[in-house]
């Protein structure tokens, strides 16, 4: 885990908009919080792995994005998944009550375990 890379982005995230950071740090606290989660800056946003890459968070100007990039897999019963490409899916969000709104913790599971199904 790259620590100093991942303060450093956090802290330019906080320059930019302190609404913005709060809502990075919950998803956060959120994915940390699931067993065996490491992060790593990568691609201009936060990657989280167990094993292998299952989801990232990405700040823009005017939202923060919960990428998966297999996310084209995943049940999509709350109809919140975006994105037409043929494997990813992101959650787009712009307040940290979208957090539930969104059902994100239900989504963050489903990638999580995938990453763990062994390819037929």
């Amino acid at each position: 885990m790259s620590i100093d890379r991942v303060t450093k982005l956090l802290e330019d995230i906080r320059l930019l908009s302190e609404d913005r950071f709060k809502l990075v740090q919950s998803l956060r606290k959120l994915i940390l919080g699931l067993e065996g989660i490491s992060e790593e800056v990568k691609y201009g946003g936060i990657l989280f792995a167990e094993g292998k890459p299952f989801c990232g968070i990405f700040s823009y100007a005017n939202h923060v994005s919960l990428e998966f990039g297999a996310g084209a897999a995943l049940p999509d019963k709350h109809k919140v998944l975006e994105g037409e490409g043929k494997l990813r899916r992101h959650i787009k969000l712009t307040a940290i009550r979208d957090i539930e709104s969104k059902h994100v913790r239900e989504y963050l599971v489903l990638a999580q375990k995938a990453t763990k199904k062994p390819k037929p």
